[in-house]
């Protein structure tokens, strides 16, 4: 532990915090916010000395882990160099972020415009793919999280969109295969990918093609369950968006950037999308930023015509260089390779492992250092541990069992995500799955052992 663990300090950060912070999606009045002095690694810690092996990331962002000393080290010499310049101007750093990301992404999708994170990557992809085509109709699935701003908000599947739901026009929601819980009753994978295929385009035909400006999808939905799609949904979803003629956008905020095992998500399924938006991993949130990746196609319609938007920290010089370091230790340290082999070889086995054990576990899935283990009350009818949208005293109950063991945990209503860095080690992987079994003994409490 490098920072100070003066619980005075602490107390008085989170009397301000209590006094003065209004904190997101929350009832401010029932919070009681850990207060965090420091963190390295895949570790962080508390005033009281108290330490946690983060297996959430943070907010699924964190994937070269807290305070990697070549990122540090890029954003205090950016600072010493140009700390801010509007984004009008060109700056180094920007442009070499730039030639990276487009290097990286697949196909043609070789210009970038910068953003702040993730919503705002949604909020100008959609406008783009709406000024390209002429159409206004945004079809998105009802389990996804795009973002909190206002037409992200609208896109969200997910309940968060419930209060801000100001029927708006434009946003139509669909299903996405999810096989453990089907919408379609399916019986088997392949089944599911089928079936979700031709709602889509059922979706597709009774909004009228013409009227349908784009198609976003998470590669892979994060908050919503690291739902994986099947082998062929994404590469129908391209075909039906190429047929007729819909930008297909594919939101790699949470899967891109190593946590799925791939620079982009997508990879895994040889897919070109249109227009690609991220976020967190780009530079692991070390400073604010985010973007959309843009096709040679898309990027020619704003040639001639004026693009109309803008952030006034478009391409922030520390954001930039972060991102620039970023790229760069994730290709010296074979970071990308580590999150692939870590999934495949230890959390992938060592999740299955504790399904067998645990009657509370319904399901595990996921690929990279992105996991999800699917809780229920009964095996037999899949009833969930906590409602959609809400929780329950039985997830409360596992939260509070691994944080008293050393574990920060994401959790998201019957669901336990198990989202180490990209740079977590085997012993530290092997180190999480240990208190995760120890912790789901409280989940088996209020399962059905039948």
């Amino acid at each position: 532990m490098t920072s100070t663990t003066d619980p005075a300090v602490g107390a008085r950060a989170y009397e301000l915090d209590r006094a003065h912070v209004f904190h997101s999606w929350s009832a401010q009045a029932q919070l009681k916010p850990m207060t965090i002095a420091g963190a390295e690694g895949s570790y962080v810690w508390d005033y009281d000395g108290n330490r946690f092996l983060d297996f959430s990331s943070q907010l699924v962002n964190t994937n070269i882990g807290h305070q990697h000393p070549k990122v540090v080290a890029a954003i205090q010499a950016q600072a010493a160099r140009l700390c801010t310049i509007a984004p009008q101007h060109a700056n180094a750093e920007r442009s070499e972020a730039a030639r990276l990301i487009a290097d990286l992404a697949p196909g043609d999708l070789n210009k970038v415009f910068f953003t702040n994170g993730g919503a705002d990557a949604i909020e100008h992809a959609v406008r783009m793919a709406r000024l390209h085509t002429g159409r206004h109709k945004v079809l998105t699935t009802y389990r996804s999280y795009h973002g909190g701003t206002s037409v992200a908000v609208q896109m969200t599947g997910d309940p968060r969109r419930w209060p801000n739901d100001g029927g708006a026009t434009g946003v139509v929601h669909f299903f996405g295969p999810y096989p453990y819980r089907s919408p379609f009753w399916s019986s088997d994978v392949e089944q599911e990918c089928q079936r979700a295929l031709e709602h889509l385009e059922q979706v597709i035909a009774f909004e009228g093609p013409a009227t349908i400006g784009a198609v976003v999808l998470e590669s892979i939905p994060g908050t919503a369950g690291v739902l994986v799609p099947p082998d062929g949904y994404l590469a129908g979803v391209r075909e039906l968006c190429d047929r007729h003629g819909i930008v297909y956008v594919a939101d790699e905020v949470m899967a891109g950037f190593g946590r799925a095992g791939e620079w982009f998500a997508v990879n895994h399924w040889d897919v070109v999308p249109d227009l690609i938006t991220f976020a967190k991993g780009s530079n692991s949130g070390y400073v604010p930023l985010g973007g959309v990746v843009i096709s040679d196609r898309i990027a020619a319609t704003f040639e001639d015509r004026v693009y109309p938007g803008g952030l006034t920290y478009s391409g922030h010089p520390l954001a930039c260089a972060a991102a620039v370091a970023s790229i760069g230790a994730m290709k010296d340290e074979h970071i990308i390779e580590n999150a692939a082999r870590i999934g495949r070889d230890v959390l992938g086995p060592g999740l299955q492992e504790l399904a067998e054990r645990h009657p509370s576990v319904g399901e595990v899935r996921g690929m990279g250092v992105f996991w999800a283990v699917e809780l229920v009350r009964d095996r037999q009818t899949r009833e969930p541990l906590a409602p959609y949208g809400g929780t329950s005293p039985a997830m409360n109950a596992l939260v509070a069992a691994c944080k008293d063991q050393g574990l920060l945990p994401f959790t998201n209503f019957n669901r336990l995500h198990v989202v180490p860095p990209c740079t977590v080690s085997e012993t530290e992987a092997k180190e999480g799955l240990s208190i995760l079994d120890q912790a789901l003994t409280v989940a088996d409490e209020h399962a059905d052992a039948g």
